[in-house]
């Protein structure tokens, strides 16, 4: 698998697939959450309320339609929590494999990747970068692109240093 990084917004992302840093109410949020359900449209809401009526754990991954967005699917995974005490790293390394999986059962071939819980979850962006690289690197997939998208210059240019060391 190749693991590109660019910089940009994750809903206009021409992919297979987006991934959705998500709460675990996945009824939209904030930050890439809020933006994927704006982009998304309804469509996205709704398939959520259907498909995961109790939401989904922290750590977990599971798949909606993307709705309006250029993407065929969203996969929703709820990373932890670090400014509210969730520090388990095996909760955010399980983000990045078990959207993988889910892009595996959906055939998707490439895939657009926040870096998860580096936002309004607080988790430290230099740990998010290697969790996000190294959990890609080592995971099984027939995904052929993981696509990292940075929010801003210096996201970018962290994310493009950690892959090219």
């Amino acid at each position: 698998m190749r693991i590109t990084v660019v910089e940009g917004d994750i809903t206009t992302q021409d992919v297979d697939a987006v991934v959705n840093a998500a709460n675990r109410g996945m009824r939209g949020g904030r930050g890439v959450d809020g933006a994927i359900h704006a982009a998304g449209g309804p469509e996205v809401l709704e398939d959520c309320i259907r498909r995961f009526p109790h939401g989904l754990a922290t750590g977990a991954a599971g798949w909606t339609t993307a709705g309006r967005l250029p993407a065929r699917w969203v996969i929703h995974v709820v990373g932890p929590n670090y400014g509210a005490g969730e520090r388990d790293r095996s909760l955010l390394t399980s983000c990045y494999s078990g959207a993988l999986a889910v892009a595996d059962e959906l055939g998707a071939r490439s895939v657009a990747f926040p870096l998860v819980s580096a936002g309004v979850y607080a988790w430290p962006r230099d740990d998010a970068i290697r969790a996000a690289i190294d959990t890609l690197r080592s995971t099984p997939t027939e995904v052929d692109e993981a696509r990292l998208v940075a929010f801003g210059r210096s996201a970018h240019d962290q994310i493009a240093a950690a892959l090219a060391g």
